[in-house]
């Protein structure tokens, strides 16, 4: 039994919140009163997914997913969220409205990754049904939009979600089914499409300010629209709109406990039949029995040194502090006993260790962020029967963070041009010849010197203790007072204008064109300079022993500020026609042509090439960038042809041919069936396709760092890691207390190469639903969907090559694994595994299967969604991920949920109103098939812990005020019952939680309060 509290919290949300949603599942009290049928007709958008025209929606509606005006309901599944929707639910801001979907499921990319180092840093973005961040497409106003400059795992395109301009956002709608025969490439799992309000009057705004009641997590946003005319009766409509919003990052060591320190000895299970356990990953922390047994870390802000031989070749003693009067510069100093020392794990400690909490001191949970933006539309009427719009946007958006100290002692990341140079390990055949374990020369030289420094053009070293006995030091530590840290400004620059209307009395046209443009300015702080690392150490310039005498220069000179300027393009013009060519029995036949061109491009090089040589870059700065361009043409057509009242067939199709060679067409068939008023029956078939993005045709290699757990090592190898083998203190998977901190601390870099060799995915995909309406106000709807996507890309199966590693046989051909440097308490035992790398290949099919349940009430709406089946095929071999950690690479550990819905309620008193919300989101299994496990079989989990995470529900309250038809005053209190996340040790987006099940909730209990007005 893993973590009792947690379930005894869980029983107790439970007992709470049944009774709770039941009491606000009943009818209103006020069901007449006007508030309340303004809610009622908002939560009917969500259930019916149709849009209802308003003030700032134009009469003539298009369903997206369809370019037939007038057509208000489709045979697809489609999802709406108003701007009211996501006030009453307390949610501020329409990207988090997105990522709380029941579609938006697995490898969804949220805020919290870009504080724990995700390559697309400051950007999120949606994953409907699953299938990544490149298979659902985001429009804006129907139109594409432009990438993200960096791509999702330095691979995957994706369009940002923090560039929507939530002030004048109208509603958002979510197509949930294929639609590549409407919009082309990245529509296989379905369409988020951000639509903007068509005119505004009056002035209105907004002040809301919030914090969790911990104390962290503030956040405050400001927002003013003022427009003017009356597009009905005075032919225009003009508007201007700004905003800002202002989210502060929280720390780790913010938050209670597990969450805040590297300490997991609290976490215990006694699953494997003995109570386990977990570790102290607290750098040279002690053991459960309080004890030094896991082996000198060398990792912390604290320099420590070691003699070796004139060439470093053979290491000839222990560590020892480098200046021990000064003690530890970080963390908590510990003196092993003589028998802690005469562990085999602590062959190499020093007499004084310090002991680093890294996730205290160092961990970040979100980063700031800030943004800030303006918005202008006009909109005209043209005559009787036409209107035209021109509309900008202006949106700069900010985000930094401060991770862990500086590191000199590493593996440089994957090279472009050269092996990569290592200050961890002597030259070794994957990498660079002269790579040499880190360590003070006996002699100083000037930089400038060439050749051998000796004493007869040098001096004795000062930062070097052995020096006098001829005898060079080998350095570990990070340097202290330096931090790495990250900082993104994007800039999006918007444009779009369109005119629509009917021509010759019966014919629809529209035509729109758009041109956007992100700058997007990555700047990053604290990363040593290998060269100028290099170059310190030669000329003695800085300063080891008493790291606070350096000069400002000398840190600037190690650790110089990288900036790379990377930016996205997207131009494009689209023209549609359409007619009613007969009636029919049930209406009339009509028919819509169409035509578009989109131009599209990315340039971003890399934030650290190796042009000028292997010691020409910075540590830890991945390698990864991609640079683009093509130029899409295409041609569509629609057919909705009401055959009699009860049954209405839908086809279109789709034609799209790439600059860079490739093309496809797209067809989609539709049905909706009315057997009764009361019942629709619709369904859909339709083939899509992916085009490679730039990231997988043109990147640069991109490393990626998966958390190995000891269940998936062989335990002979685990075997040479025993902290002590001859008191039968052996490591395996079952004593994970008897290991190494070198083996149980474990990520394998998965370098990916891109290829200009790979084809378009192609997808299939169906769906299947039904929508009842029994009696007035009521409204259910199911809908299954079904989709197969082929030649999926991917990198291969990379289990072969580490097997192989294991085991110490060949590597297989297509693979190359570089083992990390060599354990300096166990140096002939093998070293783990540092990086493999691989091509991406067109190899997998995935299969994307469920189904979506919504239910509408007038003051109640419950929406979930089911996902029955999620798995690829690689030759021949099937890997299910639903309800697991799978797909572990592609999704960060964060899984595939089964179910994940939300169920709203509303009472309304007029003035007054209250909404309660419930979230769920399913627990998992902790197993991964990608990892080399059976299916639910545990194989991931940890020995002291369980073998599944639990299922996580959470409760929201608003409640609002209206003062007057002028002013509304509004509470929220999110997570009321203070429910954090359940404990997860295994996923790596964030620390002991899945950011992607959990969201804010790690937060814990937070408050929200504003003002609206509106003249």
């Amino acid at each position: 039994m893993t973590n009792s509290w947690i379930g005894q919290r869980k029983l107790g949300l439970l007992a709470t919140v049944a009774p709770l949603s039941m009491l606000l599942g009943a009818p209103a009290l006020a069901q007449t009163a006007p508030a309340a049928s303004q809610n009622a007709e908002n939560n009917a958008q969500v259930a019916q997914g149709a849009e209802q025209a308003n003030a700032g929606t134009s009469g003539d509606i298009v369903v997206t997913g369809s370019i037939i005006r007038g057509a208000d309901v489709g045979p697809s599944p489609v999802s709406t969220i108003t701007a009211e929707n996501l006030d009453v639910r307390g949610i501020n801001t329409v990207q988090a409205g997105i990522q709380a979907l029941a579609s938006n499921n697995g490898p969804a990319l949220t805020n919290s990754f870009t504080a724990n180092g995700a390559f697309a840093t400051g950007a999120s973005s949606v994953s409907l049904r699953g299938l990544s961040t490149n298979s659902t497409l985001v429009l804006f106003d129907g139109l594409r939009a432009a990438y993200y400059p960096l791509s999702d795992d330095g691979t995957r395109n994706f369009v940002d979600l923090n560039t929507i301009p939530d002030d004048i956002v109208d509603r958002v709608e979510v197509l949930r089914d294929g639609a590549s025969s409407s919009y082309g490439a990245d529509a296989i799992a379905g369409v988020v499409n951000i639509i903007t309000k068509r005119s505004v009057k009056g002035i209105m705004g907004r002040a809301e300010a919030g914090i969790s009641e911990r104390g962290y997590n503030a956040n405050q946003r400001l927002s003013l629209t003022a427009g003017t005319g009356d597009l009905d009766e005075q032919g225009y409509n003009a508007y201007i709109s700004g905003f800002y919003y202002r989210s502060e990052g929280v720390k780790a060591r913010q938050l209670p406990a597990p969450y805040n320190s590297s300490d997991e000895r609290g976490i215990c299970s006694s699953r494997t039949g003995t109570l386990v356990c977990g570790p102290n990953n607290i750098a040279n922390g002690l053991d459960q029995n309080n004890q030094y047994t896991n082996g000198f870390a060398i990792n912390t802000p604290n320099f420590y040194v070691r003699p070796a031989d004139a060439t470093n070749t053979t290491a000839l003693g222990r560590y020892q502090l480098l200046n021990p009067s000064a003690g530890c510069l970080t963390g908590n100093p510990y003196n092993p006993t003589a028998a802690e020392l005469a562990l085999p794990a602590n062959a190499t400690a020093p007499g004084t260790v310090c002991q680093v909490d890294g996730q205290n001191r160092y961990g970040n949970i979100t980063p700031d962020i800030e943004r800030i933006g303006g918005s202008a539309r006009f909109t005209a009427k043209i005559g009787d029967t036409s209107e035209a719009y021109l509309q900008v946007n202006f949106q700069q958006a900010t985000t930094s963070y401060t991770g862990t100290p500086t590191v000199i002692r590493a593996n440089a990341p994957a090279g472009i041009l050269f092996p990569q140079y290592s200050t961890s390990q002597n030259a070794t055949p994957s990498i660079d010849p002269n790579s040499s374990i880190l360590a003070l020369p006996i002699y100083i030289c000037p930089r400038s010197t060439v050749g051998a420094c000796n004493a007869t053009n040098g001096t004795l070293n000062p930062n070097n203790p052995f020096a006098a006995q001829g005898q060079v030091a080998r350095l570990v530590g990070q340097l202290p007072g330096s931090f790495e840290s990250t900082q993104t400004r994007s800039r999006v620059y918007r444009a779009a204008f369109g005119i629509h209307g009917t021509i010759f009395d019966d014919v629809d046209y529209r035509f729109d064109a758009t041109a956007m443009h992100t700058d997007l300015r990555l700047e990053q702080n604290g990363y040593v300079y290998i060269q100028h690392l290099l170059d310190v150490i030669k000329d003695g310039s800085y300063n080891f022993v008493n790291p606070g005498l350096n000069s400002q220069a000398t840190l600037n000179y190690l650790t110089p500020t990288n900036i790379t300027n990377d930016s996205s393009d997207l131009l494009q013009a689209q023209f549609t026609l359409g007619k009613a060519i007969m009636a029919l029995p049930g209406g009339d036949l009509r028919v819509a042509v169409g035509g578009s061109i989109f131009y599209e491009a990315i340039d971003a090089p890399s934030a650290n090439s190796d042009e000028n040589g292997p010691t020409q870059r910075y540590f830890r700065l991945n390698a990864f960038g991609t640079q683009g361009n093509r130029t899409v043409s295409s041609a569509f057509y629609e057919v909705n042809a009401p055959v009699f009242d009860q049954l209405t067939l839908n086809a279109s199709g789709r034609y799209d041919h790439y600059s860079s060679g490739q093309s496809a067409f797209s067809p989609k068939f539709g049905a909706i069936f009315k057997p009764i008023r009361q019942v629709s029956l619709r369904g859909t078939y339709s083939r899509g396709f992916r085009i490679p993005s730039f990231g997988e045709a043109n990147a640069l290699p991109t490393t990626g760092y998966v958390t190995q757990q000891l269940t998936s090592i062989p335990a002979a190898f685990l075997r040479q890691y025993s902290i002590n083998p001859g008191a039968n203190q052996i490591c395996s998977a079952q004593t994970p207390q008897f290991c190494s901190s070198y083996i149980t601390s474990y990520s394998i870099g998965q370098t990916t190469l891109a290829s200009q060799n790979l084809d378009p995915e192609k997808s299939r995909s169906f769906t299947a639903g039904i929508k009842v309406d029994p009696v007035r106000g009521l409204s259910l709807t199911v809908d299954y969907y079904n989709i197969r996507k082929t030649g999926a890309i991917t990198t291969p199966d990379l289990s072969p090559a580490i097997a192989a590693y294991y085991a110490g046989s060949a590597i297989p051909s297509g693979f190359q694994v570089i083992p990390d440097a060599v354990d300096v308490n166990n140096p002939t035992a093998t070293p783990k595994i540092a990086f493999v790398r691989s091509q991406l290949i067109n190899a997998q099919t995935i299969k994307s299967e469920g189904i979506d349940f919504g239910t509408f009430r007038w003051n109640t709406n419950l929406n979930a969604s089911l996902i029955l089946e999620l798995s690829t095929t690689v030759n021949g071999v099937r890997q299910t991920y639903v309800d697991t950690l799978g797909n572990f690479n592609l999704t960060a550990g964060s899984g595939t949920f089964e179910w994940k819905g939300n169920w709203v309620n509303t009472f309304d008193f007029g003035n007054f109103a209250f909404t309660g919300t419930v979230n769920y989101t399913s627990g998992y299994d902790l197993s991964a098939m990608d990892q080399g496990d059976a299916y639910k079989d545990c194989g991931q989990a940890p020995a002291y812990f369980g073998c599944r995470v639990k299922s996580y529900i959470t409760a929201d309250a608003n409640a609002s005020f209206k003062v007057n038809d002028k002013f509304t005053f509004y509470v929220n209190v999110l997570n009321v019952f203070n429910r954090l996340p359940p404990i997860d040790p295994v996923t790596y987006g964030a620390y002991l939680y899945n950011a992607v099940q959990g969201g804010d909730g790690i937060f814990g209990r937070q408050f929200r309060a504003g003002a609206k007005f509106n003249f």
